[in-house]
């Protein structure tokens, strides 16, 4: 196994020039013909083609599948069926989906521009947990440079009575185990910023270590590889922190992803929450961040139309 000292570092490679980078790098990988996203299903009503919401493009949107699939969307939708809205929308990719459904994503022209790995309860904060972590991010990284997608999601884990300190060395070291590795399949490690505070299921996550931008920026910084990112989840952060465009300004070159929702609730981003979403898209925007900006609320109401409504509030 490759350590701090003996993986290759690139010498002129930056994280900012890596992730201006991937969006264009990944669109060959799931390009293919979308004639005919709109025709009827066999056994289904025909579909209608659902209204572009994507017109200036200068945000790589994606959408993380697990609100809109399961028991948390009000009206649960098949992979299918959220595949052809978000091609029809503009969206460019579905997150999280585990890889022997990705032909679902290419055939609609997506891809997965995060790919799921390890849970955020057992993280690299614990040594103990060191080997599974590293496991399931090798495996998730070999899919995804096989599939030429730019990302793998990783989690600190939950407190558990270590103290942040120690927590952020085990981290660290375990990290350093696996971080050549991603950095030879050219694939990016993203480590999420989480709540602590909402005791509520999916809403927030009590006892989750990496809840804050600074401890999640100091690991990165600490690895000093452009393949470990910070994955700017602007829903826990506001919940957290606040004061999100002067995080993302002092933080924008160790970011790799962004998650959107609404606060407070993790629902639509509509005028029902706290958060203006068109200048914070500017201001990733302003930084040059060319990576992914993923929706990740829970709908309350018509997922498509909710979804359609964020993906364009976003499109600035």
């Amino acid at each position: 196994m490759k350590t701090d000292n003996d993986h290759n570092r690139p010498t002129r490679l930056t994280r900012r020039r890596l992730l201006q980078g991937a969006a264009g790098a990944v669109a060959a990988a799931a390009a293919v013909p979308t004639a005919g996203l709109a025709a009827p299903r066999r056994g289904r009503k025909t579909t209608t083609t659902i209204k572009r919401a994507v017109t200036n493009g200068r945000i790589n949107q994606s959408v993380c599948d697990w609100c809109f699939l399961g028991e948390w969307s009000v009206k649960p939708m098949t992979l299918e069926e959220l595949a052809r809205a978000c091609a029809d929308m503009g969206v460019k990719s579905i997150e999280l989906v585990d890889p022997k459904y990705w032909h679902v994503l290419k055939k609609h022209g997506l891809i997965c521009a995060l790919a799921a790995s390890h849970g955020f309860v057992e993280g690299f904060n614990d040594k103990k947990n060191h080997r599974m972590c590293i496991d399931k991010i090798k495996t998730a990284v070999d899919a995804c440079a096989e599939a030429g997608f730019p990302s793998v999601i990783t989690f600190s884990g939950f407190r558990n009575g270590i103290s942040d300190d120690v927590g952020l060395e085990n981290t660290v070291t375990g990290l350093k185990k696996v971080i050549g590795y991603a950095e030879k399949k050219k694939v990016n490690l993203c480590m999420e910023v989480l709540n602590s505070r909402v005791d509520v299921k999916m809403k927030g996550h009590p006892g989750y270590m990496g809840d804050s931008v600074e401890w999640v920026g100091e690991v990165c910084r600490r690895i000093s590889s452009p393949r470990m990112t910070m994955l700017f989840d602007i829903y826990h952060v506001q919940i957290m922190q606040g004061d999100i465009i002067t995080r993302i300004r002092k933080w924008k070159d160790y970011i790799g992803h962004y998650h959107t929702a609404g606060v407070p609730g993790r629902n639509e981003l509509d005028d029902t929450q706290e958060l203006n979403y068109p200048p914070i898209m500017r201001e990733i925007v302003k930084t040059g961040f060319n990576g992914y900006v993923a929706q990740e609320f829970i709908p309350t109401r018509d997922p498509v139309q909710g979804l359609r409504e964020a993906v364009k509030l976003c499109d600035v």
